[in-house]
């Protein structure tokens, strides 16, 4: 085989793989130029270096909501730095997974793991493929879907840098207002659909701290427990959708937009990059200090 062939196979091995150049020159080169053997001997060197890579913290990467008019699916794919996250590669790894879970029967994190990405790929190993190739640690983190039935609509939205999904679920047909409170969840970051969510023991923590302020002192019974609904609905409204200032107009409530809009909520969702991972802490002057040491 001549030089011009070995180039050649280079060439359709990085095409076919994504593969770095290096990479691909040993995998040839270890297999004799056996394109197909090669092909597997990335895939094992991809996982040696995925298992390396493992117990790095991986906080950064991108959420997405996509659907179709069956289901929604909202997930994140990690990687260990922002930079990563804007990389052609791992934009298209992200828009790959979305399609192929969309496309599923996945019900939990493992057998969306297992999802075929292609005809011969699951997004596990598309993930391990995408750890040696990009050199981070790739995972995909957390999946979930809803199933849109008869009557139902769904709003999504993904904010422009992808570290933020929202979507909203509801009974009626405006896909539009739909969308809008969607931007609203991802905005406000409400923590339940309705005051009916709430834990009872979260509404008497809140309740035996509003009984402890001065503006109830020396009021009537009455007066006392207006006061006291006025505090928890205020408070309510912090966090919970329903009773939250809408965002596009403070003048009305998401109820009453949704109500306008001839929608009834029935379920949200909102993903954040990263959110809920502890983040490792990294002293850069010691870690150059720890390396000249060496």
């Amino acid at each position: 085989m001549d030089a011009s062939q070995k180039a050649q196979l280079v060439k359709e091995l990085r095409e076919r793989t994504g593969s770095g150049f290096l990479d691909v020159k040993k995998a040839l080169e270890a297999t004799n130029y056996d394109i197909e053997k090669a092909i597997e001997f990335l895939k094992d060197s991809g996982k040696a270096k995925a298992a390396k890579k493992a117990g790095r913290i991986a906080a950064e990467g991108l959420v997405s909501v996509v659907k179709n008019d069956k289901k929604v699916v909202i997930f994140e794919v990690n990687s260990e730095t922002d930079f990563v996250a804007t990389n052609k590669q791992f934009i298209d790894l992200v828009k790959n997974i979305g399609q192929a879970l969309l496309a599923s029967d996945f019900t939990n994190l493992e057998s969306a793991l297992a999802v075929k990405i292609d005809a011969n790929t699951t997004i596990l190993q598309a993930t391990e493929n995408a750890t040696a190739t990009i050199g981070e640690k790739i995972s995909l983190r957390r999946a979930e879907f809803v199933n849109l039935e008869a009557n139902q609509v769904a709003g999504i939205y993904t904010h422009a840098n992808g570290r933020v999904s929202s979507l909203l679920l509801a009974e009626g047909t405006n896909e539009t207002n739909a969308r809008n409170v969607a931007m609203h969840i991802a905005a406000m970051n409400p923590e339940f659909l309705s005051k009916n969510e709430v834990p009872a023991n979260r509404i008497e923590k809140l309740t035996a701290e509003f009984k402890e302020s001065p503006s109830l002192k020396g009021k009537p019974e009455k007066i006392q427990e207006n006061i006291l609904n006025g505090m928890l609905n205020k408070a309510l409204a912090e966090f919970t959708l329903l009773n939250q200032p809408f965002v596009m107009d403070q003048g009305f409530s998401v109820e009453k937009y949704l109500t306008d809009s001839s929608l009834k909520a029935l379920k949200m969702k909102r993903f954040e990059v990263g959110e809920g991972i502890e983040k490792e802490v990294v002293d850069f002057a010691a870690e150059v200090a720890a390396q000249m040491k060496k």
